[in-house]
């Protein structure tokens, strides 16, 4: 197989938001076709009509879009090729690869408490496998299983999880369409990836044991075999199968709810599992130019919310500060975009996410006069009223409002009045921000400006608080 043949797929259930364990499935499958220059596929498996929703598919493709996992064609709706899946069950059963079946409830019941009490793993023994006898009645609601091999063994040369058997002995005769005419999900996957022309399937490892049974329909039809890559699911910091305790969110609410960057989270993802030696921060050209199976560990990775603010933060600090304002714009009443991108080089450094930079810049755009929170009110009291006015006028005679001038005439205050910069620096942050933790004082100065710093300086002297 050449490179560009290559055909990967991503196939989510639209029953919710694309949760993080299939954003890390999607990167995968996206980075390994992107790295051979082949296609990467997406299919909605919306089969289960009464749980899919448009609003959930939306959400996928949303937030597909948003991590940057652009997809070759238009996506496919599993729901379209019901027809399609019935045909081959049809050819299975003129193969003699399947079977009608009229097994009642009554009797899988009573095969499955058999089962139970042996303490065995149930398997279907449908007497109408190898029965030519004729259906119990004209009208008879009928299933149609796959004739499951029973002699030998079936082997997987996983990519991931390494060579796999199971004794065919342990398949079933899996039901393929059921007694309205439906085709299964198991019947629907291998047909609609075989018709895709999908040459490598790379999903968790909760789909192993389904890739046996998968495997069977496709040889029984005289398929190419798909390469498997298996990928260990995520746990959660405790070991634990990732939930929503631990943090498992659909992406969305990444975006929406914790301010993470797009790139940010690609690069957590691809790391949860795979890596490049000691590589923690990877592009994503670099991405696309290292990705391979054979560095996907066999080992459940383990989510770790920390890891991904720190990361989050690198990649703020990296940003177009232009970008970034636009982001956080709309989370700040009164805000100035422009000004917002000129405060980023001084923001950025003390905010892991989005939501943490627009607190961060709130001051900026705060009305006159100043809210003051408890620790900022305490820090106006004493003796800083008359340090604020002693302030206030060298500030007022400054040429130049920079900096390195402003910087000049506060650390001039300090040793007129004998004291260290930061008992001088302390209540002039309270007065220009109105809380007692702000970027660096002269900063702040730089960016709200002479007209705006002396106002507000001249409210805290005379005890003005909104």
């Amino acid at each position: 197989m050449s490179a560009s043949n290559v055909v990967t797929r991503f196939a989510p259930s639209p029953t919710g938001f694309l949760h993080i364990g299939g954003a890390r499935t999607a990167l995968f499958n996206w980075l390994y076709a992107r790295h051979h220059g082949g296609k990467f596929v997406l299919r909605i498996e919306d089969t289960d009509k009464a749980r899919s929703t448009r609003e959930a598919i939306a959400a996928i493709l949303d937030g597909m879009s948003w991590l940057g996992l652009d997809w070759d064609g238009e996506a496919w709706f599993q729901s379209e090729f019901a027809n399609r899946h019935a045909t081959v069950a049809h050819e299975l059963l003129a193969g003699g690869h399947a079977y009608k079946c009229w097994m009642s409830q009554e009797e899988l019941a009573a095969q499955r408490e058999a089962a139970q009490r042996g303490r065995r793993p149930f398997r279907i023994d449908s007497a109408w496998r190898d029965c030519a006898r004729d259906q119990p009645t004209p009208d008879a609601p009928f299933v149609v299983r796959l004739k499951a091999p029973r002699e030998g063994e079936t082997v997987i040369e996983d990519q991931v999880q390494g060579r796999v058997t199971v004794q065919n002995g342990e398949l079933d005769d899996f039901v393929l369409l059921r007694s309205d005419g439906s085709p299964t999900y198991m019947l629907a996957v291998v047909v609609d990836d075989h018709d895709m022309g999908v040459t490598h399937v790379i999903r968790g490892d909760d789909h192993l044991n389904n890739a046996f049974r998968q495997l069977a329909i496709i040889r029984a039809m005289g398929w190419p075999e798909p390469v498997y890559g298996h990928v260990p699911l995520i746990h959660g910091p405790d070991g634990a199968k990732l939930s929503k305790r631990h943090g498992a969110l659909g992406v969305d609410a990444y975006r929406d709810e914790l301010g993470i960057l797009p790139e940010a989270l690609f690069n957590y993802l691809l790391r949860l599992g795979w890596g490049h030696g000691d590589d923690e921060i990877i592009s994503r050209e670099e991405a696309v130019k290292w990705f391979d199976l054979d560095h996907v560990g066999r080992s459940p990775s383990r989510f770790d919310l920390k890891k991904l603010e720190n990361l989050n933060g690198h990649y703020m600090r990296e940003a177009d500060p232009a970008r970034l304002a636009a982001l956080v714009t709309p989370g700040i009443a009164g805000a100035d975009e422009d000004l917002l991108a000129r405060a980023m080089p001084v923001l950025t450094p003390r905010a892991k996410d989005l939501n943490e930079l627009a607190e961060g810049a709130a001051f900026l755009f705060r009305p006159r006069p100043l809210d003051m929170d408890e620790k900022a009110a305490a820090l106006l009291e004493g003796g800083a009223q008359d340090l604020l006015a002693r302030l206030h006028q060298a500030l007022s005679q400054l040429a130049d409002w920079t900096e390195a001038a402003t910087e000049q005439a506060v650390r001039e205050v300090a040793e007129a009045e004998g004291v260290k910069l930061g008992q001088v620096a302390q209540p002039l942050r309270a007065a220009l921000t109105g809380r007692a933790t702000s970027p660096g004082i002269f900063d702040v100065l730089a960016l709200l400006g002479r007209e705006e710093s002396l106002a507000r300086v001249a409210d805290a002297m005379t005890g003005k608080d909104g």
